[in-house]
């Protein structure tokens, strides 16, 4: 994969790249694709998982957990994922 397919997939938004991404899985399950382009296939895709698994990271960073105080003001703080499982 050349370093331009690279800055193609990061210029992608997460649902263009999560669409890309499903199209290879179908491509590659159907099995009508030569191992030469299997292999090139398989390493868009995992191109594709790294960037949409990058988004996800980072709009869970901006993510905050709204809380409203007794006197009914609202603050904001960091979500807390610890607190779900």
């Amino acid at each position: 994969m050349t370093e331009s397919d690279n800055q193609d997939i990061e210029q992608l938004s997460f649902e263009e790249a999560l669409k890309k991404l499903e199209g290879i899985v179908d491509d590659l399950e159907g099995g009508d694709v030569s191992l030469a382009d299997s292999i090139a296939t398989f390493e868009r895709g995992s191109a594709l998982k790294k960037h949409c698994e990058k988004t996800l990271r980072n709009a869970e960073m901006k993510v905050e957990e709204i809380v409203q105080r007794p006197d009914g003001s609202v603050e904001t703080k960091p979500l807390d994922y610890e607190d779900d499982f």
